[in-house]
């Protein structure tokens, strides 16, 4: 059995770190192996690696006594620092290699989308240098050190991994005049090497006329796998972005695999609008969020799924999954795309509480810093195009989740309230479902619980 190797570490300072005071003696069995032992000490070896200069290093053997002399490993704290909190850059002496970060567990590529800075630009430790885009996300790469950007190692629009390296940073300051003057000749190197190809290539089709047929079908077999309209003036063709590819095939995989229908009713918002007017001020004063429209609704969708579980559930294969938690997505539009953020255990939450959280969403979609965990998930998503002025639609399910609440823009309509005609701040409510678990009189009663909650607030305190 192998014992505990300690070590002393020194790291330059009047108190060192310690991490041990001297190698234990550590008796072998008869059952180590001269393999095991030298197992451990290569593993010794490797693990002092990147940490410093080891010194006096014991030896195992096979049936002896580990040395005594102590063991000390000499730390340097810059570089420890750069392995355990810049794990996404290697070292090598002057020059840092900025690396693709981990991008997430269900994410195994992205694309190169911008650099933010150039060769020669300085930057800081932290400060972003690159932007990749996911299919739900984008990532900023963050430079590991401080210094002047050497090289770029990749172009934008390519498509990179996680380990991946994309730039070398240089810590010495000099680099500034260097950075350029190789950029510039790189940039300048292949427009002339294309001239003298193009040369050389000119009396090869004189000499020999027939390698040119070759060439002709591989650009032929290219075009048919990707359908192309044919070009027009005052046309420019763009690429889809990754989150973009990705909400269309989820939405189009949404389409082909649910059983959509949408069922519709109009809600009267008077009296969400009075208790929004008449606590406005003391709602900020207290919990330092304003008081929206959207918390009303969370609440109510989240009452409604209590009352009709059903809606809450979704398909799985042969089996129909309950579950026992609330989970409210928040459709958000951005000019990158479409995001969902999700308030999880919203069935636990005050209004205050869900107005906090949703302005945290909403500024984090805007600046592109919402990360993946943040919009896993949900078993209820809510669509507010009303703040587009959308007065009607039709919500598409967002898998895997089994309906999509859609609200709209409220209008002054005419009313019939007791008996006389009167104007209401009216809305149109949408209920998109998956009609293979949730039949149309579910539906119809979880959009009426809506619809009672936000015309009565008053329902949730007394839970009628």
């Amino acid at each position: 059995m192998l014992g505990v190797i300690r070590r002393r570490v020194a790291s330059g300072s009047p108190s060192p770190w310690l991490l041990g005071q001297s190698v234990q003696k550590i008796r072998s069995g008869p059952s180590l192996s001269a393999r095991a032992s030298s197992i451990v000490e290569k593993e010794i070896a490797f693990r002092s690696g990147g940490c410093g200069f080891v010194r006096n290093f014991s030896h195992m053997t096979h049936g002896c006594w580990i040395n005594s002399k102590p063991v000390r490993v000499v730390f340097h704290p810059e570089a420890t620092m750069r392995a355990w909190g810049r794990s996404f850059s290697s070292d090598s002496g002057d020059t840092v290699d900025v690396v693709v970060p981990p991008l997430a567990e269900s994410i195994s590529d992205g694309t190169l989308a911008t650099f933010l800075k150039r060769p020669g630009d300085r930057v800081n430790v932290d400060e972003p240098i690159a932007q990749i885009e996911t299919d739900k996300v984008t990532i900023d790469v963050s430079s590991p050190e401080s210094g002047v950007i050497l090289k770029l190692l990749a172009n934008e629009g390519d498509t990179v991994e996680p380990g991946n390296k994309i730039a070398i940073i240089s810590r010495s300051a000099d680099a500034t005049h260097v950075a350029p003057s190789e950029t510039t000749s790189e940039k300048a190197a292949p427009k002339p090497t294309q001239k003298v190809t193009e040369e050389k290539k000119a009396p090869k089709v004189e000499t020999a006329p027939a390698t040119e047929k070759p060439k002709a079908p591989p650009s032929t077999l290219k075009s048919p796998t990707e359908p192309q309209l044919p070009p027009k003036e005052r046309e420019r063709r763009v690429p889809m972005t990754r989150l973009r590819k990705r909400v269309a095939t989820r939405l189009k995989d949404s389409q082909n695999t649910f059983a959509m229908l949408t069922t519709f009713n109009e809600v009267d918002m008077t009296n969400l609008m009075k208790l929004r007017a008449d606590y406005k001020d003391a709602f900020v004063e207290k919990h330092g969020v304003k008081l929206g429209l959207m918390s009303g609704f969370v609440k109510a969708a989240v009452n409604a799924l209590q009352y009709q579980p059903i809606v809450n559930a979704v398909i799985d294969g042969d089996d129909i999954i309950y579950r026992d938690y609330i989970d409210i997505s928040i459709a958000v539009g951005t000019p990158k795309g479409l995001v969902v953020p999700v308030i999880r255990n919203a069935d636990t939450m005050n209004f205050a509480d869900i107005e906090k959280q949703i302005n945290a969403f909403a500024k984090k979609a805007n600046d592109g810093s919402l990360s993946i965990d943040e919009m896993a998930g949900g078993t209820l998503t809510i669509s507010n195009g009303g703040v587009y002025g959308s007065l009607l639609s039709t919500p598409i399910i967002n898998p895997p989740q089994s309906a999509i609440l859609g609200m709209h823009s409220i209008v002054s309509r005419p009313t019939v309230v007791g008996g006389n005609i009167v104007p209401r701040p009216m809305m149109y409510v949408a209920l998109t479902y998956d009609h293979r678990i949730i039949d149309g009189r579910e539906a119809v009663f979880f959009l009426r619980r809506i619809k009672d909650i936000v015309e009565d607030p008053r329902r949730l305190l007394l839970d009628i």
